[in-house]
């Protein structure tokens, strides 16, 4: 059995305290026997997106950076895989979305940019973020073959497939997403609804883990959206059926994941066997009329 944890904290105000407070967080982890860690989206700061202001650039980091440097130490050091979430400076004028994936022995196995960016009421993300131009890579780390996912792309089918295509058995979604205030009571619980059922798909339908760890507490000011992040990270088996859950407070959410799973639930629900492959070119384009 595989340990994997989800860190699900609370944003900081501060990029040095927020990583500082990972690194508590990740110890922690370690002493529940986890093996795999992963940070929730953009996890130094608070949820800058709620609001467009330049000044908030000023908090992206170079990919070998801060995060990147301490998080090879601690994955040496701990001997645990790590998939931390940054605010990427990729050169001046061109900021990314990223997820960097550090192997058990410190090895830096590379990273990840988010592909689909949002622009909706309280995230401002095109404002901020280039598009990822790298084809979802699947990472072997010394425990799991992974893909990592960024938030608004667990909302598509088709990264999840090429990952799964790609031998990937666990996909991990760092993920910023809850309710804007005002609408909460009306549209809540449905929202939180599609929002695991989306992800559980994924992993039915391609016969995979899932993870997706998500923040908690309320950002925003009156000078951007308040958002209210709903937490309840959680865990998916290849059948679609959650397996560990957290709720709506800062906590580590620690789950034993079974390989032998994979294969189990995909000779009995053979769907990548049955994919006609020959009917599908149309899927590129972007509308059929």
């Amino acid at each position: 059995m595989l340990k994997v944890a989800l860190i699900q904290s609370h944003g900081a105000c501060d990029p040095k305290e927020g990583l500082n407070k990972q690194i508590e967080l990740i110890y922690r982890a370690k002493e529940q026997g986890a093996q795999i860690v992963c940070t929730q989206e953009l996890f130094r700061t608070r949820y800058f997106c709620n609001r467009i202001d330049p000044r908030f650039f000023e908090w992206a980091e170079e990919i070998h950076g801060p995060t990147f440097q301490s998080f090879i130490e601690i994955a040496y050091k701990l001997n645990i895989v790590l998939i931390g979430s940054i605010f990427e400076k990729r050169t001046p004028g061109l900021y990314h979305n990223t997820a960097i994936v550090i192997d058990a022995d410190g090895k830096y196995l590379g990273c990840y940019r988010k592909a689909h960016i949002p622009d909706d009421p309280g995230y401002f993300e095109k404002y901020y973020f280039t598009p990822g131009e790298l084809e979802f890579p699947v990472f072997q780390t010394r425990f799991a073959k992974i893909g990592v996912l960024i938030c608004w792309d667990q909302w598509f089918p088709e990264p999840a497939r090429i990952l799964a295509l790609k031998g990937a058995q666990i996909i991990f979604y760092p993920t910023a997403i809850g309710w804007l205030l005002e609408e909460k009571q009306s549209f809540g619980q449905d929202q939180l609804s599609a929002w695991q059922c989306i992800q559980r798909s994924h992993a039915l339908a391609n016969g995979i883990y899932i993870a997706s760890v998500n923040r908690v507490g309320i950002e925003g000011d009156e000078r951007s959206q308040c958002i209210e992040f709903w937490g309840r990270s959680f865990f998916a088996d290849p059948f679609g059926r959650i397996i560990k859950e957290a709720g709506e407070k800062e906590e580590i959410l620690l789950a034993e994941i079974d390989f032998a799973l994979i294969e189990k639930t995909r000779i009995n629900w053979p769907f990548l066997r049955d994919r006609r492959i020959d009917l599908y070119r149309k899927i590129t384009e972007r509308f059929l009329s």
